[in-house]
């Protein structure tokens, strides 16, 4: 589950190096660019909400992050600029960010974009009325004030270390089209068919089939080279790669299976560039802290010890990743490495930590506590064969200590919206998508527990609240370091999660597609950049 994190968006003004490596450069061009064609795009999970504010999937996300921009954006060395804000000051207290739009900006429908919208949108997601998981950032506002159609200034109650990046996609919606509508007609009717303001505009949505955007012709940059990204929803991994063997995708994430497939494939391997970097990502079992065996530390930190990382690493990701002991990625400047040691592999430390919380082995070999066996079901999202193998290696090795672990694999959607949202589970691999700002605010903090919070593992530490809370605040930056090594080793004590993996990010694009240009941020960032040459377009379509 990548989130604001989603990505979006719990990211800061820090800089951060992430490393990375394209294993064919042949798609930089120094050529006129040219018009048309389209990006095919295969994805296993479709989108649920086409409203930033209110989407909590990474799909729904990647696919807004097209339609709608936000007030700054991030560069691809990750630096802060203005996205519709032509520039932004900042006041020498910290507290005050005056912002400057720029002028001819345009809405789809042809209404050009002011402060109005701004206000309409922050109004929208500080209103207890609005189930977004994102608001927190925005109630640190204290005042906000238009000082004329092009310029705004908000005030905050502190100095505020997300403030700045805080003004991305999420807030920024079309007043003239969402103004007296009710919540309803913003979730089903707008969150279906939005209006945008940004390179492309939708034009099909066909649910768990395709979701189809068309170029923005009214874009202030200008019209993308693409005519059409089309997003292809393929929930089989292995059905997704034959269609990109036979060219009706052009763009895929790969699993570390297919990856090596496509290295021993060379007639494969020449149609296309693969692209290999650390992503800003980790993931994780979250358990449900309310069942009754989750409940205990020693019983989470027993599995801390039981699961072998590295053995993960190996067989679930074929090398193609590292191990996680935490949220963040070792390269950061606010890693902790001591977390390193917090519980390594060790089953007999394991079952001694399970006798104490009260576990004994019973006839059949299964740790029971008061007659009750120690059996639970760990949720896994349709298409994703790492999670699924990771799924398989922790069921065998728990199995070792008197464990039975069940896996259940569900369509995205339903395991999202049915389950996580309503927190009807035991245990469940997902993952999250971080940034170079090391906040967890929203996905730790008690206050975020209650649906649409994205704490729904219902974790629960006071001093880590505090903790989160005073790393939002502090704004030297070896202050907030030392917070989030404290932060860490919290965690790695009270393991709400077992930290699984960081894996590589790996992708197979078509090698007519031009202008993609990998960097700390990934790729993608620049897509109404991308182009195909007129001889080598496939798609001729308007």
């Amino acid at each position: 589950m990548k989130f604001k994190v989603f990505f979006i968006i719990i990211l800061s003004t820090f800089f951060l190096f992430s490393s990375f490596a394209i294993e064919n450069t042949s798609n930089l061009s120094k050529d006129v660019p040219d018009y048309g064609d389209a990006l095919i795009i295969g994805s296993i999970a479709d989108a649920s909400i086409l409203i930033p504010m209110i989407a909590t999937d990474v799909m729904s996300h990647e696919v807004a992050g097209r339609i709608f921009l936000g007030v700054v954006k991030y560069t691809p060395d990750l630096r802060i600029i203005g996205d519709l804000a032509e520039k932004f000051e900042i006041s020498p207290d910290q507290k005050t960010i005056t912002f400057y739009l720029k002028r001819g900006v345009k809405w789809a429908d042809g209404v050009e974009v002011t402060a109005e919208d701004v206000y309409f949108g922050f109004k929208l997601i500080t209103s207890s009325k609005i189930p977004s998981p994102y608001a927190s950032d925005f109630l640190e506002v204290q005042d906000f004030k238009i000082i004329d159609p092009y310029t705004f200034k908000v005030t905050y109650k502190r100095p505020f270390a997300l403030a700045l990046p805080s003004w991305g996609n999420l807030v920024v919606l079309p007043k003239h089209i969402l103004e007296g509508k009710s919540l309803d007609y913003l979730k089903n009717v707008f969150g279906r068919n939005p209006i945008g303001n940004g390179p492309f505009k939708l034009e099909r949505w066909k649910t768990q089939q395709e979701i189809l955007l068309k170029y923005n012709p009214l874009y202030y940059e200008g019209r993308p080279y693409l005519n059409y990204l089309i997003y292809r929803i393929i929930p089989d991994p292995s059905t997704l790669f034959m269609e990109l063997k036979s060219g009706g995708i052009d763009w895929i994430s790969l699993t570390p299976l297919q990856y090596l497939k496509l290295q021993r494939e060379s007639e494969l391997k020449s149609q296309f560039n693969i692209y290999k970097y650390s992503s800003f990502s980790f993931t994780y079992i979250g358990y449900n802290l309310n069942h009754p065996f989750f409940k205990d530390k020693r019983v989470r930190k027993a599995l801390c010890y039981a699961i072998n990382r590295e053995e993960i690493v190996k067989g679930a990701l074929l090398g193609q990743g590292i191990p996680a002991y935490g949220p963040y990625k070792p390269d950061t400047w606010f890693y902790n490495k001591n977390i390193e040691n917090s519980c390594p592999h060790n089953p007999q430390k394991a079952l001694e930590l399970l006798k104490s919380a009260g576990f004994t082995k019973g006839k059949d070999g299964i740790l029971e506590k008061e007659g009750n066996p120690f059996e639970f079901t760990i949720l896994i999202n349709q298409g994703n064969l790492s999670r699924l193998l990771a799924a398989q290696i922790i069921q065998r090795q728990l199995s070792q200590i008197g464990i039975k672990v069940n896996i259940r694999v569900m369509e995205w959607t339903t395991l999202i919206h049915q389950f996580i949202d309503t927190r009807r589970f035991s245990a469940v691999i997902l993952g999250w998508a971080t940034g170079p700002d090391p906040d967890l605010y929203d996905i730790f903090h008690c206050s975020k527990t209650k649906p649409p919070g994205l704490n729904f593992i219902n974790y629960c530490n006071p001093k880590l609240d505090k903790l989160l809370e005073e790393g939002r605040y502090t704004l030297d930056r070896e202050k907030r370091k030392k917070i989030y090594y404290q932060i860490q080793e919290i965690l790695a004590e009270d393991q709400p999660y077992t930290f699984l993996y960081i894996p590589m990010s790996l992708e197979a694009i078509h090698k007519r597609f031009k202008g993609i240009k990998v960097s700390p941020i990934g790729i993608g960032y620049n897509i109404e950049k991308w182009w195909v040459p007129k001889n080598m377009q496939k798609y001729l379509i308007p």
